[in-house]
Protein backbone atom coordinates (compact mmCIF):
# COMPACT_ATOMS: atom_id res chain seq x y z
CA UNK A 1 0.00 0.00 0.00
CA UNK A 2 1.73 3.04 -0.98
CA UNK A 3 1.07 5.82 1.35
CA UNK A 4 -0.74 9.45 0.83
CA UNK A 5 1.57 12.27 -0.09
CA UNK A 6 2.20 15.22 2.23
CA UNK A 7 2.14 18.37 1.12
CA UNK A 8 4.48 20.77 1.65
CA UNK A 9 3.71 22.95 4.58
CA UNK A 10 6.53 26.11 3.62
CA UNK A 11 6.71 28.68 0.97
CA UNK A 12 9.48 27.15 -1.07
CA UNK A 13 10.98 31.07 -2.03
CA UNK A 14 10.70 32.21 1.42
CA UNK A 15 13.79 31.86 3.72
CA UNK A 16 12.62 31.39 7.20
CA UNK A 17 15.74 32.29 8.78
CA UNK A 18 15.37 36.33 7.74
CA UNK A 19 14.08 38.62 10.36
CA UNK A 20 10.49 38.32 11.04
CA UNK A 21 7.33 37.28 13.25
CA UNK A 22 5.77 34.23 12.17
CA UNK A 23 2.49 32.67 13.61
CA UNK A 24 2.96 29.08 14.83
CA UNK A 25 0.10 26.67 16.02
CA UNK A 26 1.26 23.00 16.88
CA UNK A 27 -0.80 20.39 17.60
CA UNK A 28 -1.20 17.69 19.61
CA UNK A 29 -0.89 13.68 18.64
CA UNK A 30 -4.78 12.67 17.52
CA UNK A 31 -5.04 16.45 18.97
CA UNK A 32 -5.26 14.44 22.87
CA UNK A 33 -6.40 16.97 25.53
CA UNK A 34 -3.00 16.80 27.39
CA UNK A 35 -1.67 19.85 28.26
CA UNK A 36 -4.01 21.28 30.15
CA UNK A 37 -7.55 20.67 31.52
CA UNK A 38 -10.45 23.29 31.85
CA UNK A 39 -11.81 23.83 35.75
CA UNK A 40 -13.96 25.89 37.34
CA UNK A 41 -15.45 27.04 40.05
CA UNK A 42 -18.64 27.33 41.63
CA UNK A 43 -21.55 26.98 39.03
CA UNK A 44 -21.42 30.23 36.99
CA UNK A 45 -17.43 30.59 37.15
CA UNK A 46 -15.62 31.41 34.03
CA UNK A 47 -13.41 28.38 32.58
CA UNK A 48 -9.80 28.54 33.29
CA UNK A 49 -6.81 26.59 32.48
CA UNK A 50 -4.46 24.48 34.65
CA UNK A 51 -1.71 23.35 33.49
CA UNK A 52 -1.04 19.19 33.36
CA UNK A 53 2.53 18.18 33.65
CA UNK A 54 3.95 17.88 30.24
CA UNK A 55 1.62 21.22 29.87
CA UNK A 56 4.48 22.65 32.44
CA UNK A 57 6.72 21.21 30.82
CA UNK A 58 5.78 22.91 27.29
CA UNK A 59 5.75 25.95 29.23
CA UNK A 60 9.16 25.72 30.23
CA UNK A 61 10.70 24.74 27.06
CA UNK A 62 8.89 27.87 25.45
CA UNK A 63 10.54 30.11 28.26
CA UNK A 64 13.68 28.49 27.90
CA UNK A 65 14.19 29.40 24.19
CA UNK A 66 13.46 33.39 25.01
CA UNK A 67 16.22 32.96 27.41
CA UNK A 68 18.93 30.71 25.36
CA UNK A 69 18.05 31.21 21.68
CA UNK A 70 20.03 34.91 20.96
CA UNK A 71 17.82 36.65 18.31
CA UNK A 72 14.70 34.51 18.79
CA UNK A 73 12.00 35.45 20.91
CA UNK A 74 8.48 33.81 21.70
CA UNK A 75 6.92 37.13 21.88
CA UNK A 76 3.11 36.17 22.44
CA UNK A 77 1.75 32.34 23.65
CA UNK A 78 -0.85 30.01 24.95
CA UNK A 79 -1.19 27.11 25.82
CA UNK A 80 -4.45 24.90 25.18
CA UNK A 81 -5.52 21.70 25.87
CA UNK A 82 -4.44 20.33 22.50
CA UNK A 83 -2.38 22.47 20.60
CA UNK A 84 0.10 25.70 21.30
CA UNK A 85 0.15 28.98 19.47
CA UNK A 86 3.07 31.26 19.07
CA UNK A 87 4.11 34.49 17.89
CA UNK A 88 7.59 33.82 17.24
CA UNK A 89 9.91 36.74 16.26
CA UNK A 90 13.25 35.96 14.74
CA UNK A 91 15.78 39.15 14.70
CA UNK A 92 19.30 38.47 12.65
CA UNK A 93 22.47 40.05 14.59
CA UNK A 94 25.83 40.94 13.43
CA UNK A 95 27.55 38.20 15.73
CA UNK A 96 28.75 36.19 13.02
CA UNK A 97 27.11 33.53 13.80
CA UNK A 98 24.52 32.08 11.70
CA UNK A 99 20.44 32.15 12.36
CA UNK A 100 18.37 29.38 13.46
CA UNK A 101 15.47 28.46 10.74
CA UNK A 102 11.93 28.82 12.26
CA UNK A 103 11.36 24.77 11.78
CA UNK A 104 15.05 24.20 13.71
CA UNK A 105 13.43 26.08 16.18
CA UNK A 106 10.15 24.03 16.49
CA UNK A 107 11.86 20.89 16.39
CA UNK A 108 14.15 21.55 18.78
CA UNK A 109 11.10 22.32 21.23
CA UNK A 110 9.19 19.27 19.80
CA UNK A 111 11.95 16.94 20.19
CA UNK A 112 12.70 18.15 23.98
CA UNK A 113 8.89 18.29 25.03
CA UNK A 114 8.00 14.59 23.09
CA UNK A 115 11.57 13.47 25.22
CA UNK A 116 9.96 14.20 28.51
CA UNK A 117 6.64 13.23 27.51
CA UNK A 118 7.95 10.18 26.65
CA UNK A 119 6.21 9.23 23.86
CA UNK A 120 5.13 11.03 20.94
CA UNK A 121 3.82 14.28 21.81
CA UNK A 122 3.10 16.17 18.85
CA UNK A 123 1.48 16.09 15.01
CA UNK A 124 4.26 15.66 12.26
CA UNK A 125 4.48 19.33 11.53
CA UNK A 126 2.98 22.48 12.43
CA UNK A 127 1.28 25.39 11.08
CA UNK A 128 3.29 28.54 10.56
CA UNK A 129 1.81 32.21 9.28
CA UNK A 130 3.85 34.58 7.96
CA UNK A 131 3.06 38.04 9.72
CA UNK A 132 3.24 40.50 6.86
CA UNK A 133 2.44 43.26 8.40
CA UNK A 134 1.65 45.30 11.84
CA UNK A 135 -2.57 44.75 11.23
CA UNK A 136 -1.73 40.80 10.79
CA UNK A 137 0.51 41.00 13.78
CA UNK A 138 -2.47 42.91 15.79
CA UNK A 139 -5.11 40.49 14.45
CA UNK A 140 -3.00 37.51 15.43
CA UNK A 141 -2.14 38.89 18.99
CA UNK A 142 -6.06 39.54 19.64
CA UNK A 143 -6.92 36.13 18.52
CA UNK A 144 -4.52 34.44 21.02
CA UNK A 145 -5.56 37.20 23.90
CA UNK A 146 -9.17 36.51 22.90
CA UNK A 147 -8.94 32.61 22.68
CA UNK A 148 -11.70 31.26 25.06
CA UNK A 149 -9.45 29.19 27.10
CA UNK A 150 -6.72 31.88 27.39
CA UNK A 151 -5.37 31.92 31.29
CA UNK A 152 -1.84 31.19 30.53
CA UNK A 153 -0.36 33.83 27.97
CA UNK A 154 3.21 35.71 28.50
CA UNK A 155 3.94 38.75 26.81
CA UNK A 156 7.40 39.79 26.56
CA UNK A 157 8.75 42.66 24.23
CA UNK A 158 11.76 42.93 22.02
Amino acid sequence: MELPKRKPTRLKTFDYSTDGYYFITICTKNKERILCDIVGEGLCALPKTKLTPIGEIVDSAICYINNNYDNVLVDKYVIMPNHIHLIVAIKTGGDGTPPLQLYDIIGRLKSFTTNQYKDKLWQRSFHDHIIRCEKDYKEIWGYISKSYFVQITHLLTL
